[in-house]
């Protein structure tokens, strides 16, 4: 594969690769090199970086880490056009020093790439397809409680929330002309979606990316709001496609004046962006095998190891959520009333549950499980990895995950939920943690480094939170 690497990179007269890995958090790093030491150098034998700068690596006096390039993840970047500026990127895994042994803080090589590697030890393999949101916004003012994204009919600022104007286009409409109102977004057609153009442009360069998109459209909240599918992957293959997709839509979203936000909840009483989780287990090979979750005699097609499955996701579901939802803004998301899932349960169809069983297509190779309880704020690394843990327990310990609920979960009574069981996600990532520090299934998929390591990274983070004064404590207690 490195000759093919070079080749592309000659063939291409690619100038810069990036060298792309993601930290504990979750966030994409990248550094620079001349391609010329791809080509003619020994780059392919590794590059040296400070670990100790890297959040949850390593502390100083162990800094020295080794980046190992993977080379068939090299992607020439598409939507570069200067020659001088023609670059690529790759993905790597991270080693100790003197690349003597896989480092145990990476989440891509020792954490994902383990799971990976245990499950085709088994005859296994598992699929992802994330359906991942985003908003796109011309412009954000963090120092308002409501955020300024458009202009109201008299020509001034909002004095509320409405509608970002998310193309430049945008502007040249008259005030007030072709709003999408709160949570009635989706499936809009032009003029009213403006994103139509971003979104065909980006799904050209995502192919170009390696990335083959299945669909795209607005998504429910207002104006910006979009979702682009693409076809599924293995665990570590669908986490790099997830750092492309996000790498290429805040790109391509630049090009334009315009901010790809991948908060989970950036706007106030209106629907927030998830990532819904599709994945099926399958023996040997995705497609080439056989579907471990299909049954063609079940009422659902769904097989009794696919039911022990949704039972490990649901009895993992709290600690899950640390990882799946892993900043503060994710439980401005996970309330009720948004279409975001907080109540522990299955069903078939119905999309209030937390584990959904899709009903498209009624074929054995399209019978998956769908996991709500994700937004893109997560490390994909580490939360897929951790799901397969949960999901393979819960068919080791026959897991049962009760009768699917077939009602709106919204709707039911307290008294009503409690008859059936319904627990309830965690309500603050304080809380998520503290169900995180006391599962050992999935402290094992982490191990004991990458646990302790994002435990504290998050703690602080909440702590932060929690002496942190916010607009609307001002608003709401300046005259008491």
């Amino acid at each position: 594969m490195e000759e093919e690497a070079r080749k592309i990179l000659e063939e291409n007269d690619v100038k810069h690769v990036l060298c792309a890995f993601a930290d504990v958090r979750g966030y994409l790093m990248t550094f620079s090199i001349p391609a010329r030491e791809f080509i003619e150098g020994n780059a392919f034998d590794g590059i040296g970086f400070d670990g100790s700068s890297i959040r949850g690596f390593k502390t100083i006096d162990q800094s020295d880490m080794v980046w190992m390039p993977d080379p068939e993840t090299l992607r020439v970047i598409p939507w570069e056009n200067d020659p001088l500026q023609k670059s690529a990127i790759m993905f790597g895994d991270v080693y100790e020093a003197w690349a003597a042994e896989q480092a145990d803080c990476d989440p891509r090589g020792y954490v994902a790439k383990r799971v990976e590697k245990d499950l085709k030890e088994k005859g296994l393999s598992v699929i992802f397809g994330p359906e991942i949101e985003f908003f796109l916004f011309e412009r954000v003012d963090p120092t308002r409680l409501y955020w300024d994204l458009w202009v109201s009919p008299n020509g001034g600022a909002g004095d509320s929330w409405g509608p970002p104007r998310v193309m430049p286009e945008s502007r040249e409409l008259e005030a007030g002309w072709y709003v999408i109102r709160p949570k009635e977004g989706y499936f809009r057609p032009p003029p009213e979606d403006t994103t139509v153009a971003y979104r065909n442009e980006l799904v050209h360069h995502l192919e170009k990316l390696g990335i083959i998109v299945e669909y795209h459209h607005h998504e429910v909240a207002t104006a910006g709001q979009v979702e682009l599918d693409f076809k599924p992957k293995q665990l570590v293959d669908v986490s790099d496609a997830f750092y492309l997709y996000k790498f290429a839509a805040k790109n391509i979203a630049a090009l334009h004046g315009l901010m790809a936000v991948f908060m989970p909840k950036p706007l106030y009483l209106d629907n927030a962006s998830g990532m819904h989780v599709h994945q099926s287990l399958w023996e040997g090979e995705p497609f080439k095998g056989k579907n471990i979750f299909a049954d063609p005699d079940d009422e659902f097609m769904l097989s009794q190891k696919a039911r022990y499955y949704i039972g490990g996701l649901l009895e993992h579901a709290k600690a899950l959520t640390a990882l799946c939802a892993p900043t503060v803004n994710s439980y401005k998301r996970l309330v009720p009333g948004f279409e975001a899932p907080i109540y522990i349960c299955w069903s078939p169809r119905n999309r209030s549950a937390l584990v959904r069983v899709p009903m498209y297509h009624r074929k054995p190779s399209a019978i998956r499980l769908e996991y709500r309880g994700v937004d893109p704020s997560t490390n994909p690394y580490l939360s897929l990895a951790a799901m397969v843990a949960a999901g393979l327990d819960g068919i080791k310990k026959k897991i049962e995950p009760g009768d699917p609920v077939m009602e709106d979960v919204y709707e039911l009574s307290e008294s009503k939920k409690r008859e059936l069981g319904i627990g309830e996600l965690p309500t603050t990532l304080r809380d998520a943690l503290d169900h995180l520090a006391t599962d050992e299934v999935i402290q094992k998929v982490l191990g004991s480094h990458i646990f302790d390591a994002f435990m504290s990274i998050k703690i602080d983070e909440w702590n932060q939170y929690c002496l942190y004064i916010t607009p609307w404590e001002i608003m709401k207690y300046l005259d008491i």
